[in-house]
């Protein structure tokens, strides 16, 4: 009886702890919606339920919204007010800049430049992690130790001890003189970040395959690209999904290099660039903030609840009689 007692209180304990870690990580995104959706008089309403819905900030981000006055700071209608000098058409050229609000946040254009950043690197990361992997799991060469404990190196290196040499290389390169190039110079940053945990973890996917698997597919005739393709991928989709969405993340999320190669580019703003350049423009209002942070929050937990019920264990029981 004594046990049974001990046994539900941990039970409870643990149930309590998992709770109060999944609020903790939680909260800042309902924050963030609480605020969104709160007008500019209920902000200081410490409670996390708007006194009255507002969907403005979506309709602007989103672009879905008309024209709408923004409030014109008193100092900047006091210089309207106090200078006779000024033309109508001046007077009209500053109050445009606090009316029009069609450039606030083109929340799809950035989508489409982090989707087509992320999609690009997270591919051409996984692709080479699958092949390198199986080479450092399966095969024997001369060097194959030195680079499967050198792998994680990168890792020891801080990115922004990197920033500078990797930027100065591009400029020589001439790769940051257009926007192919630099295009190109960001995806190859993106997948030296991702690629060596990628190879790490699926290294150690493709090791716990018994290789009599791969035996008798050689038996059966399979080459080696064939075993890999047919055999080595389909068991280890979980791992490889899994390695697909942390490279996916990375590059989604990625503010420092892009923040530097961006900057002559606006056209091809990311969504956590274009997030910064909202925060210190003159739209920068808490509820749209809040507004584009969520919605620049949404696609990856989509993207994870689609994927999740993939994340499942290698399917390789059952597959050898031992």
């Amino acid at each position: 009886m004594v046990n049974n007692n001990h046994r539900v209180i941990k039970k409870i304990g643990f149930t309590i702890l998992v709770l109060l870690i999944v609020l903790f990580s939680i909260f800042p995104f309902i924050q963030m919606l609480s605020t969104s959706l709160k007008f500019s008089w209920d902000w200081g309403n410490p409670s996390l339920v708007p006194t009255e819905i507002n969907t403005t900030a979506y309709s602007e981000i989103l672009g879905l919204g008309e024209e709408v006055e923004i409030e014109i700071p008193a100092s900047v209608q006091k210089l309207l007010d106090n200078t006779p000098n000024l033309t109508d058409e001046q007077k009209n050229a500053i109050l445009a800049k606090y009316t029009d609000t069609s450039d606030v946040f083109p929340f799809f254009d950035y989508f489409k430049n982090s989707l087509q950043f992320s999609l690009t690197a997270s591919l051409c990361s996984l692709l080479i992690a699958i092949f390198g992997a199986y080479s450092i799991a399966r095969m024997k060469y001369r060097g194959q130790k030195i680079i499967q404990r050198g792998v994680l190196f990168v890792y020891m290196v801080g990115g922004i001890l990197l920033l500078i040499p990797l930027f100065k290389i591009s400029t020589t390169l001439g790769l940051t003189s257009s926007e192919g190039g630099t295009t190109f110079a960001l995806v190859i940053i993106y997948i030296v970040q991702t690629l060596p945990v990628c190879l790490y973890m699926l290294g150690n996917s493709f090791r716990s395959i018994p290789f009599s698997i791969e035996e008798a597919a050689f038996i059966e005739g399979y080459s080696r690209f064939q075993t890999i393709v047919r055999i080595i991928i389909p068991l280890s989709f979980s791992a490889i999904a899994t390695v697909w969405v942390y490279s996916f993340m990375i590059a989604w999320n990625e503010y420092l290099f892009a923040s530097v190669f961006l900057k002559s580019y606006t056209n091809m703003y990311t969504l956590p660039i274009a997030l910064k350049a909202l925060f210190v423009s003159k739209n920068a209002i808490w509820d749209r903030v809040s507004a584009a942070s969520l919605l620049t929050a949404v696609p990856v937990v989509i993207l994870f609840m689609l994927i999740q019920k993939f994340l499942a264990g290698n399917k390789t029981e059952g597959g050898v009689k031992e």
